[in-house]
């Protein structure tokens, strides 16, 4: 298992991080045993790095974790949660208030029989409450030893300018990573979010790495979705997220490489993702050992540039305005340094 540095901070965790999401759900998850066999067999192959959020299963995901855990050093490992959504019928029981933050971190602590959370994520972004109260909140809880580090989930890319921009302004703790949607068909984060991650020294996790299962290539063209799948249990959210004309051209260049190269769709979506340096790890939801061994091939095993160029052209990522008009000029003001900048966007320069 290779180790990244989580952001600009000197915390190492495994390029493939264990996703929690699966344990407790009903359908398409696992239950306690299936967990554990699953735990056990990622902390086996080196695997260190494991997230949950309190609302994963209303909170059996958490405990299902902690009872996973029991038997194994805590210290060597890395666990983080989430907080954001509603957990209860309270008027205060969701968001990113002081109150629920603080109330949220003590309930997760508690289902995963921990004294400390190593990470400790926002969900997403809170439109009611003041970012200087989440900020502030957040930095409590680290010096109080409730949790070591902190980032954030799903926001914009301005929100995380601003919100480190608020904690250094104020000698707050800054957010070290940010949790986004990020794979082959879904790559909305590279035009913003990527750059000022870069810029702002978050490490990129990313969620949803194989597109709900969309990238195992398992799914036809033209054929109706298979029975028992995550997908056919999440059509609702799923099919419009990943589903279309250029995402199955993604799917028929990841085959061709596959028989290439031989190694999997699956794989070769998430060592896709990897070559990118600004990506700290990305985040995998086996539902059994079998799902699980399969994606830990990538644990130490990086794609050639040659592949990664081939996948990136076969998706049109439309910029927009303002990058349209920033790439027509960069010429302008470039040309005669050495290397790009960390943040530039375009592929050919990210490594």
């Amino acid at each position: 298992m290779l180790y990244r540095y989580l952001g600009q901070s000197g915390l190492l965790v495994s390029r493939i991080c264990l996703g929690t999401m699966t344990f407790g759900m009903k359908d398409w998850g696992c239950d306690q045993k299936t967990a554990n066999a699953i735990v056990r067999h990622f902390i086996d192959q080196g695997g260190q790095f494991i997230d949950t959020a309190d609302m994963y299963s209303a909170g059996l995901s958490e405990e299902m974790l902690g009872n996973a855990l029991k038997n194994h050093h805590r210290e060597d490992l890395v666990v983080a949660s989430k907080c954001w959504f509603r957990m209860g019928e309270g008027a205060n029981d969701k968001g990113l208030s002081r109150k629920h933050i603080f109330d949220a971190v003590e309930k997760s602590l508690k289902r995963l029989k921990m004294d400390y959370l190593d990470l400790y994520q926002v969900h997403g972004p809170d439109w009611f409450t003041p970012m200087e109260e989440t900020m502030s909140a957040l930095d409590d809880l680290v010096r109080q030893g409730k949790i070591r580090y902190i980032g954030c989930s799903n926001y914009y890319a301005w929100q995380i300018v601003k919100a480190n921009s608020i904690a250094e302004k104020h000698g707050k703790e800054k957010f070290i990573s940010a949790q986004h949607l990020y794979n082959l068909v879904r790559r909305d984060i590279e035009n913003e979010i990527l750059p000022a991650c870069a810029d702002q020294g978050l490490g990129m996790l990313c969620w949803s790495p194989l597109a709900g299962g969309f990238l195992s290539g398992k799914y036809g063209r033209d054929q109706e979705l298979p029975e028992g799948s995550r997908i056919s249990f999440r059509k609702t959210i799923d099919v419009p997220r990943y589903f279309s004309d250029q995402a199955f051209d993604v799917i028929d260049e990841l085959k061709t490489i596959s028989t290439e190269i031989g190694k999997t769709p699956s794989q070769i979506s998430l060592a896709w993702l990897l070559f990118d340096r600004r990506v700290t790890s990305v985040i995998i939801g086996p539902k059994n050992v079998e799902q699980l061994k399969d994606t830990l091939e990538v644990a130490d095993w990086n794609l050639e540039q040659e592949f990664h160029q081939r996948l990136e052209t076969k998706l049109e990522l439309p910029s927009g305005y303002p990058m349209e008009w920033v790439e027509l000029g960069f010429g302008n003001i470039s040309g005669k340094e050495e290397f790009k900048p960390d943040h530039y966007r375009f592929p050919q320069q990210r490594n």
